[in-house]
C-alpha cells in the first residue's frame, strides 16, 4: 500500500510560510481585501453574500515578508442552511491552521450580533488577531470604527479594501512577528481536476485527501473558486486543484459563474497535468470535448477520468468498448489515457496520482537529437511530404527545443508549405517511436538551406 497522506497547509519543510486567514460574516469585503493584498483579482468578488464558499489560498508579500493568505466564506452562526453550515466549518478550519487572523467587519453596518458571536469564538484562539473595519473610504468614516472596540480586541484598523486606504498600517501589524521569508518557487507537481458541473471533481479531491477539503453536494456548481490542497504521496508533496464545473458559455448566466470559468481556465494554465472528469452514465458529451481541447491547447499533460464507474453494469469488455468509443470520437487525441474510477468505492483513485507523475516525467524528458533524427527521419524518408505548388518539400533535421511542454523544431526547405495533414503524420510517427502518452506536443518549422544527403 502506498504512503498516502494529506495536509491542508502550504508549508514545506524548512521553507514554511506563515498563514493569515481572513474571516468575518458575509459580504463585508473579505475577498476584496484578499485581492488587494495579493495584488490581483484571484478571489471572486460580488455584491451578493455567500459567493466565497471554500477556503481560497494565495501567496502574498508585504514589506519583504512572504506569507500565505486564506480567503474564507462568510460565517453565518445560527443558520441551518447546508451551505452556511459547511462554509462556517471551512472558515474555522482556516482559523485552526492559520498563524494569524484578520477579522473583518463592516463600518456602515456597525457591530452586529453575528460579529459578536464570531468575536466570542475567535477570542478563544491563541492566534494573533487583527480586526479591520472595512468601508471607511475616508477619514470621516473612521469614527464608525470606534464602537468595534467593544468586541474585545486591542488592534482595530479602519480601512477601505476597495481603495487600499490604511491597508499598509494593518499589514505592518499583522506581519510584525513574521520572518522575512523568501518567496517559495513551487516545483511540486500540480494536478487540476476539471470537467462539467456535478461529475464528482470535489468528491475525488476529498477521497484523495482523506478529508472533506472541498464542499460536496448534489447541487451542480457548488465549487466556484479553484481550490488548492496538498497530498503527500510516498513523502512527495503534490498539489491538487479542484475547479468549478465548466459549462457552455451560453449556459453561463451568472456573473459569478463567468468568473468561476475564468478561474478554472487559470487553474489549467498553472497546472502540470489535468484530469478531465467525465460522468460514466452520461459518457463523452460535446462540452467534455471542448474542455479536452482547451487542456490540449494549453499543452498540459492530460488524463480522462471516467467517474461513477461503480454505477455502470459491465462485463469484461465494457471498459475496452468505452475507451474505444472515446478515442473514436476524439480521433486526433487518441494518445490521451482513459482511467475508470469511482469516488464512492475509491476504485483506482490512487491511479490518478501515479499516472500524473508518469505523464509529467514524460513532459520533462528531453529526447537526444541524434536519437530523434535516427528514429523519426526514417518515417519521413519512407513517406516524404507531398509537393506543394510544384515544390518538393524536404525535412532535413529535427531537434527538441523545449520541455514542459515538449516542443520540436523541424528544419526544412519550405517550412510555410508543410500541410497540416503531414504535420499530423509527423506527430503519429513521433508517438510511435517515443512514449508520449498523455503529453501534447508542439512543432516549429524553420528554414534550412542546406539539404540533407
Amino acid at each position: 500500500m502506498p504512503i498516502f497522506t494529506t495536509e491542508y497547509s502550504f508549508r514545506r519543510n524548512d521553507m514554511s510560510l506563515n498563514l493569515i486567514a481572513i474571516v468575518g460574516r458575509p459580504n463585508v469585503g473579505k475577498s476584496t481585501l484578499f485581492n488587494r493584498i495579493i495584488e490581483r483579482r484571484d478571489a471572486i468578488v460580488e455584491s451578493q453574500p455567500g459567493v466565497t464558499r471554500d477556503r481560497h489560498y494565495a501567496q502574498a508579500e508585504w514589506a519583504g515578508k512572504h506569507f500565505m493568505l486564506i480567503d474564507t466564506g462568510g460565517i453565518v452562526i445560527n443558520s441551518e442552511e447546508v451551505f452556511d453550515v459547511v462554509i462556517k466549518e471551512q472558515a474555522f478550519l482556516a482559523v485552526d491552521e492559520a498563524d494569524a487572523i484578520i477579522f473583518m467587519c463592516d463600518a456602515r453596518d456597525g457591530v452586529t450580533e453575528t460579529d459578536k458571536e464570531i468575536a466570542h469564538i475567535l477570542r478563544k484562539s491563541t492566534k494573533p488577531i487583527t480586526i479591520v473595519i472595512n468601508k471607511c473610504d475616508n477619514s470621516k468614516f473612521d469614527e464608525l470604527s470606534y464602537e468595534f472596540y467593544e468586541l474585545g480586541f486591542e488592534n482595530v484598523f479602519a480601512i477601505s479594501a476597495l481603495s487600499g486606504r490604511n491597508t499598509g498600517d494593518f499589514l505592518d501589524h499583522a506581519t510584525e512577528t513574521f520572518d522575512g521569508t523568501e518567496e517559495v518557487i513551487d516545483e511540486r507537481l500540480k494536478i487540476a481536476l476539471v470537467g462539467r458541473p456535478n461529475v464528482g471533481k470535489s468528491s475525488l479531491t476529498n477521497v484523495l485527501l482523506g478529508k472533506n477539503r472541498a464542499i460536496v453536494t448534489d447541487i451542480p456548481g457548488t465549487t466556484r473558486d479553484s481550490i488548492d490542497s496538498i497530498v503527500k504521496y510516498y513523502g512527495e508533496e503534490i498539489i491538487l486543484i479542484d475547479t468549478a464545473g465548466l459549462r457552455r458559455k451560453s449556459h453561463v448566466v451568472e456573473t459569478v459563474e463567468y468568473y468561476s470559468t475564468i478561474r478554472t481556465t487559470r487553474a489549467i494554465e498553472r497546472s502540470d497535468v489535468v484530469m478531465v472528469v467525465l460522468d460514466a452514465e452520461r459518457g463523452l458529451e460535446h462540452q467534455d470535448k471542448r474542455i479536452i481541447t482547451q487542456v490540449i491547447d494549453a499543452r498540459k499533460g492530460i488524463i480522462i477520468g471516467v467517474n461513477k464507474w461503480d454505477l455502470i453494469e459491465k462485463d469484461e469488455k465494457t471498459a475496452e468498448k468505452f475507451r474505444d468509443t472515446i478515442h473514436e470520437e476524439l480521433r486526433t487525441y487518441d494518445y490521451v489515457p482513459v482511467v475508470f474510477i469511482s469516488a464512492v468505492t475509491k476504485q483506482r483513485t490512487t491511479k490518478i496520482i501515479e499516472m500524473s507523475k508518469e505523464i509529467q516525467a514524460k513532459r520533462a524528458t528531453r529526447i537526444r537529437t541524434a536519437t530523434l533524427n535516427e528514429k523519426l527521419l526514417q518515417h519521413l524518408d519512407g513517406t516524404p511530404p507531398p509537393s506543394v505548388r510544384g515544390r518538393d518539400l524536404r525535412i532535413n533535421f529535427v531537434t527538441q527545443v523545449k520541455t514542459e511542454p515538449p516542443v520540436f523544431a523541424f528544419f526544412c526547405n519550405y517550412p510555410e508549405d508543410i500541410p497540416d495533414s503531414y504535420k499530423r503524420f509527423i506527430e503519429r510517427s513521433l508517438r510511435k517511436e517515443f512514449d508520449l502518452e498523455g503529453v501534447p506536443v508542439s512543432f516549429i518549422f524553420r528554414k534550412k538551406n542546406k539539404e540533407r544527403d
